[in-house]
C-alpha cells in the first residue's frame, strides 16, 4: 500500500493563522485609533458651522492658563531631546586585503606543518582534519612570517605585520571619507593577543600625526568579540563629546600567537585564523546623516563565567568504523548557547515587534509557573532583521546559530562565504560579511543588520544598524575581484 502524502493543509492554515495573528497584534494601535476617529471625523460633520463656532466660543481661555500650558509644553519637551541619546553614525568602513603572496593552500598548510620538526605526527594528522571540516577554502592569508620554515614569531615582524593590516585599512578609509587625520577625535583599537609598547593606537597617532588632545584607546585581551566592544566604547564617548569622528580599529596580529607545540586545543588557531583587519569611522555629526551608510541603534553586551573545560574546545572521537574525527567541545557549546540565550533576552525586548514579545511572554510564564519542562520560545528574529553578520569563528557556532535562530541558508550566507575566503580574521570578520552583503547589492535603505560576535570569556556581545540609503557595489573592496563566485558549495569534509 502506497505512504500517504503528509497533510500540507494543516500547515498551511496554520502559517495563515500565524501570520494574521502577527499583523493584528502588530498594528493593534491602528485598528484601536482607526474607529475612534472615524467616529470623532463622523460626529463632527454632522455638527454645522454655527454649532462649530458656539462650541470653541464656549470654552474659556485666560492668560495665565495659556502661559502655563506653553510653559510645560516646552519644559517637556526640552527635558526629551535633551536626555534622547544622540545619534550615531557609521560614515564609511574599510577592510584589509591580504596580497596573493600571503596565500596559504592547504597543500602549502600541510607541507609546511610536516617540515616543521616541532610537530609530532599525530599533530600533523590532527590539523589535516580540523582543515578537512574547517569551512576554510585555498584563498586564505597568512601573514610573512608565518611562512617561514620553522615561522618566526618575532616582535620586530609582528609590528610589520600590524603595520600592514591597521595603515593599509586607515589610508582606505580615509580616502574614502575624505577625512583628515587631524579631524578624529576618538580613536579605539582592539587587537586581543598583540599587546605591545608603545601601544598600537600610539602607533596609529604617531604615523598620522594625529591630535595631541586625541582621545585614544588600546583594548586587548578580549577574544573575537571586542570589534563589538571597541563599538560601544566608542557610541559611549560620542554620547559625551558632540560634533565628533570616532576611528575604530578592529584587528588580530597573527604574528606573534603561531603555536609550536602538540597540544590539540592550542593548535585549533593555527588552522582557522588568518590575515584580516578593519577601520570604521563613526560620527556624531549632523551634516553626516546624509552621506553615512548606517546609524547605530543597539549594542548589548554579554559574559558569561567558563571553567578550564570550556577551553579545551575540542576533542577527538572515534566512530563504530574506526575513523577519528574532530568536535567542539560540548562544554564550549554549552556556554556559548548560555551567553546567546542571555543577549537574546535582553535584545528581544529592543527590536522584536509585539507579537513575538507577546509570545516569548506567555511561554516564559507558562514555563515559570505551569510546566518548567515546556520548550522555550525562540522569537522569529527574521521579523526584526533583513541581515545576519554572524562571527565566522568556525563552522560549528554559524551551524548551531542557524539551527538555534530558524535561518535559513542565505541568512548565513555572508557568514560561511567570509570564513571560506578569509578565514576566521577575529573581530574584523563581522565586518567582511557586511561587505559581502552589499557587494551582493542586497543592502537596501531601512534594512536593518544584526551581528553576533563571540569571544572568550565566554562573550556574546552583538550590535544593531539600520540602512541609511541603498548601497551599490563599490568597485574597491576584498570582495570585488571574487564576488562573481560566491556562494561555493562547502562540503563537510574536504579529503586532503
Amino acid at each position: 500500500m502506497p505512504t500517504p502524502l503528509p497533510d500540507f493543509s494543516s500547515s498551511v492554515k496554520l502559517k495563515y493563522v500565524k501570520l494574521g495573528y502577527q499583523y493584528l497584534v502588530n498594528h493593534f494601535l491602528t485598528f484601536l485609533l482607526v474607529p475612534i476617529m472615524a467616529g470623532i471625523s463622523i460626529e463632527v460633520a454632522r455638527l454645522g458651522p454655527n454649532e462649530i463656532v458656539a462650541l470653541w466660543r464656549s470654552l474659556e481661555f485666560n492668560t495665565v492658563q495659556i502661559m502655563c500650558s506653553a510653559f510645560l509644553v516646552v519644559f517637556i519637551a526640552t527635558v526629551y531631546f535633551m536626555s534622547k541619546p544622540r545619534p550615531i553614525y557609521l560614515v564609511d568602513y574599510a577592510l584589509y586585503k591580504p596580497p596573493v603572496t600571503c596565500r596559504v593552500p592547504f597543500s602549502t598548510f600541510m607541507e609546511h606543518s610536516r617540515m616543521i620538526n616541532q610537530f609530532d605526527p599525530k599533530s600533523v594528522d590532527f590539523q589535516m582534519r580540523i582543515l578537512e571540516r574547517s569551512g576554510l577554502g585555498e584563498e586564505t592569508c597568512l601573514p610573512p612570517s608565518s611562512h617561514y620554515i620553522p615561522p618566526s614569531p618575532t616582535m620586530e615582524l609582528a609590528r610589520e605585520e600590524a603595520r600592514q593590516v591597521m595603515f593599509s585599512a586607515i589610508d582606505s578609509l580615509l580616502e574614502k571619507t575624505g577625512v583628515k587625520a587631524k579631524d578624529i577625535d576618538i580613536l579605539v583599537v582592539n587587537c586581543s593577543l598583540f599587546s605591545p609598547t608603545p601601544s598600537l593606537s600610539a602607533m596609529v597617532v604617531n604615523k598620522y600625526k594625529m591630535r595631541s588632545n586625541i582621545r585614544s584607546f588600546n583594548l586587548s585581551g578580549m577574544g573575537c568579540s571586542a570589534g563589538l566592544l571597541s563599538i560601544d566604547l566608542a557610541r559611549d564617548l560620542l554620547q559625551v563629546h558632540p560634533n565628533s569622528y570616532a576611528l575604530v580599529i578592529s584587528t588580530e596580529i597573527i604574528t606573534p600567537n603561531w603555536y609550536a607545540g602538540n597540544q590539540r586545543s592550542m593548535l585549533l588557531p593555527n588552522c582557522l585564523f588568518r590575515m584580516g583587519g578593519a577601520a570604521i569611522l563613526l560620527s556624531n555629526r549632523t551634516r553626516d546623516r546624509r552621506r553615512a551608510k548606517y546609524r547605530l541603534l543597539h549594542v548589548v553586551r554579554t559574559h558569561k563565567g567558563a571553567d578550564d573545560k570550556a577551553y579545551r574546545c575540542v576533542y577527538e572521537e572515534e566512530d563504530p568504523h574506526g575513523n577519528v574525527g574532530v568536535s567542539l567541545s560540548k562544554d564550549l557549546m554549552v556556554i556559548a548557547g548560555e551567553a546567546l540565550k542571555s543577549n537574546i533576552t535582553t535584545m528581544g525586548p529592543l527590536v522584536l515587534p509585539a507579537s513575538e514579545q507577546l509570545l516569548f511572554l506567555f511561554t516564559l510564564i507558562g514555563r515559570k509557573i505551569f510546566n518548567p519542562k515546556l520548550k522555550p520560545y525562540i522569537p522569529d528574529f527574521k521579523q526584526a532583521f533583513e541581515h545576519f553578520c554572524i562571527h565566522a569563528g568556525g563552522r560549528a557556532v554559524i551551524d548551531e546559530l542557524e539551527k538555534n535562530l530558524q535561518l535559513s541558508a542565505e541568512h548565513v550566507e555572508a557568514s560561511r562565504m567570509t570564513l571560506h575566503r578569509f578565514g576566521n580574521t577575529s573581530s574584523s570578520s563581522l565586518w567582511y560579511e557586511l561587505n559581502y552583503i552589499e557587494s551582493k547589492g542586497r543592502m537596501k535603505r531601512g534594512n536593518r543588520v544584526w551581528q553576533i560576535a563571540f569571544g572568550s570569556g565566554f562573550k556574546c556581545n552583538s550590535a544593531v544598524w539600520k540602512c541609511n540609503r541603498t548601497i551599490k557595489a563599490r568597485s574597491d573592496g576584498p570582495w570585488t575581484d571574487c564576488i562573481d563566485r560566491y556562494p561555493v558549495h562547502i562540503p563537510e569534509v574536504v579529503k586532503l
